[in-house]
Order: structure tokens, then C-alpha cells, then sequence
């Protein structure tokens, strides 16, 4: 049953206190104007690839009006994140945002939480967690369903959803299947046609999306671009690794529910991979494989990774060899890498139920390393 609930937002600045300056002259502010929302269907994240068959899992999620023209005119010379809507969590608030972004060619959804610490002390900066959704998902599903707020708030650090793919392109067979394409951008940059236009989720969550957080006039103000720690699931569990991975020091740890953690040698991985990158390039597909990556010299010997994992033994896609943890594992014994933890959780499968049992466990490993703990 679909339980679905409405609600009517009002389009607001990160604390009481202070107001975004929608006007370069600081006598003409004003607040800026309610939202209110009806409910769409969107798939569960774990909906099965082919040849197994899909669920039909659906959850409601807010469909906010658009901003009138009027009202788009006003952040038109800012070009950074746009506020539609604002929702009070764990004693935080939800902000969920767009924004332009250069790498995909069209507006980007994003969801960020700003825990209690930060609203009650603007001027003390927080660590950053970002978040990496699975296939078919949006920045709504982990805010809504993850519990990643409850931690969160407890330890002080904030939460940024990022979506899983550009969406408007309109290209060809980009809607044609649920795991490629509109909603599956798995995190590389697509070198084939046409995907190659706006499919570069790996240049926007490492790049673009800092620079647009961290750089935006109101948000830049309560998010520390020095401490950021990185985690994600299922095809997002892989782009947390995978991005962690290749970018040493970039993020202080990484962890993940569920990863396609050798996505050359499963089906999911395979389609990707090759409509993105080209049948024929496997030492390109190698570059996003944290399996192969783990291997690599940048990783070899390692006594400090900062890695943790969970896996249902429930979990379908687990025992269809989907996510393929034990190549990972093998990958990081011989390559005598230290500081990685995988956990086989009992009778857990691959859904929200899953992660929220352990998200908290999450939290507190990107917050020791974040230096919260």
C-alpha cells in the first residue's frame, strides 16, 4: 500500500536568522514563496536487471511546482543552487536544490542535510558525507527511507544526494531500460555516442558538485570542503568506492551497502561499461572497477584504507552475482591492503530495510574519520 502524504513547504533561508539575498540591495528582501506538492511514482532502487524479472516497488515522491519566471530571474546571475524546499529533520533541515551544471548539460537535482551543529553555529563549518544513490534512484530516495539524517545530526556532519544521472536529454534508448541510461549513469564519463553529451557523472560528482557546494554563496558558508567522506549503494556503492579509489585523498573514507563491486564481471557492469565506454574498451572499463583499482600501485600495501562494507546475505542480486564482494576481497588480500572491512549481514537483503538497520554504522565511519569521533 502507498502511504502518501502532503505537505507545503515554504522556500527558505538556512536559518531563521538569516535571509538569501534575493536582491543586490539589502532593503529589498523578501521571503521566498511556498511550494506544495502532489506525488509521482518512482522504482525502488532494487528493481532487477535483465533477464531477472522487476519488481513492482513504488514509493510516493514530492513533485514540487516550478519556480515562475519571474521568480527563476532572480537567481538568474548567481547560476548556483536553487531552494525548492526546505523540511525539518532530526533537528536539521532537508534543503532540496537544482542547480546548472556544465558537465551534463541540464539542471541537476540535489538534497542536502544540514545537521542542528550547523543551523545553531553559521559560522563553524561541517564535515560533508556525500551520498551515492543506486540504479533508478533520486536525490529523494536515501533522505527519505536511509535514515542517514539520524546520524547525521547526532554526530554533526552533513549529508549531500546527489542524483544518479542527468535527466531531459532526450537522447535515443535513453529510457529504453531501467538499468541503462536516464537514472543509471553508474559515475564515469561516457566516451561513446550519444551518451558522451551529458553522461559525465564521474567529472560532476568530483568536480562540478564541490565547486557549486562549496562555492555557493549561502551553503558555502556551513559545509567544509577539507573534511568530505563518501558512501553510497548498490550502483552508488560502487561509485563510492570507484571514486574514492581513484582519487586518493579525496575523500577522508569511503563505505558502501551493497556494491557492484566488480561491475567488468557482471551483468549490470557489462551493459554499462559497454554502452558507455564501448564493448571493445575493456582497460577503459578497468578505471572505474574498484576491484582492479584496489590492485593498482596507488593502493598496494596500504595499511590504512579506511574502507567499510556491508552486504545482506538476503540479498538477491548477491546471490545472482551482481555484486561479486568476494572478488573484492580477493582483490584486497592480494594486493596487502589493510583497513578493509566487509560484513556479511544475516538474512538482510537489498533494500531500505537494510540500509537503514546499519546506516548509523555508516556515519559514525565517516566521522571518526572526519575527525568526529
Amino acid at each position: 500500500m502507498i502511504t502518501v502524504s502532503a505537505y507545503n513547504c515554504s522556500r527558505r533561508n538556512l536559518s531563521s536568522s538569516l535571509l538569501f539575498p534575493l536582491f543586490k540591495s539589502q532593503a529589498r528582501r523578501q521571503p521566498l514563496s511556498s511550494f506544495t506538492s502532489s506525488t509521482t511514482r518512482n522504482h525502488h532502487p532494487s528493481a532487477v536487471s535483465t533477464p531477472f524479472p522487476r519488481p513492482r516497488c513504488y514509493h510516493p515522491t514530492p513533485k514540487l511546482t516550478k519556480l515562475k519566471i519571474s521568480q527563476r530571474a532572480i537567481f538568474a546571475d548567481k547560476m548556483g543552487l536553487t531552494v525548492k524546499a526546505t523540511i525539518a529533520s532530526f533537528g536539521g533541515k532537508l534543503f532540496k536544490l537544482s542547480h546548472p551544471s556544465t558537465s551534463t548539460g541540464t539542471d541537476m537535482a540535489v538534497n542536502i542535510y544540514l545537521p542542528p551543529s550547523a543551523l545553531k553555529s553559521p559560522g563553524t563549518k561541517v564535515p560533508v558525507l556525500i551520498y551515492l544513490s543506486g540504479l533508478t534512484c533520486t536525490p529523494e530516495n536515501c533522505s527519505e527511507k536511509g535514515f542517514f539524517q539520524h546520524g547525521a545530526s547526532k554526530r554533526g556532519l552533513a549529508v549531500v544526494y546527489p542524483d544518479t544521472s542527468p535527466r531531459g536529454l532526450n537522447l535515443p534508448g535513453e529510457k529504453d531500460s531501467w538499468d541503462f541510461g536516464e537514472g543509471a549513469g553508474f559515475y564515469v564519463d561516457a566516451t561513446q555516442e550519444p551518451y558522451k553529451k551529458g553522461y559525465n557523472m564521474y567529472s560532476y560528482i568530483t568536480s562540478e558538485l564541490p565547486k557549486v557546494l562549496f562555492g555557493d554563496e549561502e551553503f558555502g558558508k556551513y559545509l567544509d570542503s577539507e573534511r568530505v567522506s563518501i558512501t553510497g549503494h548498490s550502483m552508488g556503492g560502487h561509485g563510492a568506492l570507484s571514486l574514492y579509489l581513484k582519487n586518493p585523498g579525496m575523500y577522508k573514507s569511503v563505505s558502501a551497502f551493497a556494491p557492484i563491486a566488480n561491475p567488468c564481471e557482471c551483468a549490470w557492469g557489462k551493459k554499462a561499461f559497454g554502452g558507455y565506454l564501448g564493448e571493445e574498451n575493456k582497460e577503459e572499463w578497468k578505471k572505474y572497477d574498484s576491484t582492479d583499482l584496489i590492485k593498482g600501485e596507488a593502493w598496494r600495501g596500504n595499511k590504512d584504507a579506511r574502507v567499510l562494507v556491508d552486504v545482506g546475505t538476503g540479498d538477491n542480486f548477491y546471490k545472482q552475482g551482481q555484486l561479486l564482494p568476494e572478488n573484492f576481497e580477493k582483490a584486497v588480500k592480494e594486493a596487502g591492503v589493510e583497513g578493509v572491512t566487509v560484513r556479511y549481514q544475516e538474512d538482510y537483503d537489498h533494500s531500505y530495510y537494510f540500509m537503514a538497520s546499519f546506516s548509523d554504522d555508516h556515519v559514525d565511519h565517516a566521522a571518526k574519520y572526519l575527525g568526529l569521533l
